[in-house]
């Protein structure tokens, strides 16, 4: 059975990338690794759209995560989290097990924060340090205003951090133009990798921060991995197959060009859209965003009905997290994907519903999306 991988995360890696990782391995200490390390260096900034190093490490996308929090606040900090899903509340989980006071700002699942909700909790509380937000909620496929938060946030002297890890490749976060302070992110979305590797691009304003900070880091240490990385190493041992395949992934996404990788992930989202809504389904998401689709499960149906009726055809989706677990489910169209990954998404989709009594008329869903993908 041939296999796909339409899931939020790990995504489909292309053949370049895994032919790279797959060459022996060279050793970190060496000059071969320092011009590898050179165009990595150079391709993510780019990426990131940022004239500041972006640092890596050997971890998933939390630890960059965890670092940006260890790296710029203090024991009682006050910071503003929003929280509209699960990788919201896991900003103000991180910052709440280092001692940090989180004021939430809580939004409904499967909606979108209003700016100006945030801009309120600045003028009451001008002590806050930091703002932590979601650009890309991956467990609603709800998308937050990142540059309407970045002027309010930067009228202040709190930092903005932004969890880019869904939308990073996926839609366009300008970190310089738009003055977002920090930027994370991870390997295995659209930078079209393994798990693995975490990222991080801070502002001027942020590194003003690190010095500051009190609370403890050590592999984490954003001052150490700036330090290395200055002389195309890292602080530690990296995730050395995975920096070979980075380079190459970097290439192809700069090749296909920034605005044209924006494009086709808007093309392929309102694809998508286009055909699970002529089905008769409803989107979860107040104002989706690129990386996924969310959509909830019919009347009757429970939505990990769905995602095993994918995986029998050898296909892997996602369902909901937390309160929404057998609510809605989710398909992924970024990094490594095209018009096809979204056709024989919704095909299948036709097919499993049929089989659980859901009244489809087979090819409703494909026309539709096709419709959009032939403009």
């Amino acid at each position: 059975m041939k296999r796909y991988l339409l899931a939020p995360g790990p995504t489909p890696i292309p053949p370049e990338v895994l032919q790279a990782m797959a060459l022996p391995i060279i050793h970190h200490r060496t000059p071969e690794f320092e011009a590898l390390f050179a165009d990595v260096r150079r391709d993510l900034r780019l990426v990131f759209q940022c004239r500041n190093e972006v640092l890596m490490f050997a971890a998933s996308g939390t630890g960059a995560m965890e670092g940006a929090v260890v790296n710029t606040l203090s024991p009682g900090d006050q910071v503003v989290v929003i929280r509209g899903g699960k990788f919201g509340e896991r900003w103000a989980e991180i910052c709440e097990a280092y001692g940090v006071r989180v004021l939430p700002v809580d939004v409904p699942y499967g909606t979108s924060v209003d700016p100006g909700t945030v801009a309120d909790v600045l003028k009451r509380e001008p002590g806050v340090r930091a703002v932590f937000a979601t650009h890309s909620e991956t467990s609603t496929g709800a998308v937050h205003d990142v540059q309407a938060l970045a002027a309010i946030v930067g009228a202040t002297d709190a930092l903005l951090v932004v969890d880019a890890i869904t939308s990073l490749g996926v839609m366009d976060l300008p970190m310089d133009a738009w003055g977002v302070d920090i930027v994370v992110a991870g390997s295995q979305k659209a930078v079209m990798l393994p798990p693995g590797l975490a990222f991080a691009g801070l502002s001027d304003k942020a590194w003003a921060r690190v010095p500051e900070s009190r609370l403890p880091k050590y592999y984490f240490n954003f001052t150490a991995e700036r330090k290395a990385i200055e002389k195309n190493q890292s602080a530690y041992t990296p995730a050395v197959s995975l920096v070979v395949g980075l380079r190459e992934a970097l290439r192809l996404i700069l090749a296909e060009g920034l605005p044209n990788v924006f494009a086709r992930h808007d093309r392929l989202a309102r694809a998508m859209r286009a055909g699970v809504q002529a089905l008769g389904l409803e989107l979860f998401a107040e104002h989706p965003g690129c990386a996924c689709t969310a959509v909830k499960a019919p009347a009757g149906i429970e939505s990990g009905a769905i995602v095993k009726g994918y995986r029998k055809r050898g296909i892997t989706i996602a369902g909901g997290q937390g309160s929404m677990k057998g609510k809605i489910f989710r398909i992924a169209h970024m990094g490594y994907a095209d018009n096809s990954d979204v056709l024989v998404a919704l095909g299948t989709l036709e097919l499993v519903l049929a089989d659980l009594g859901y009244p489809v008329k087979l090819g409703e869903g494909v026309r539709a999306a096709q419709q959009i993908l032939q403009k």
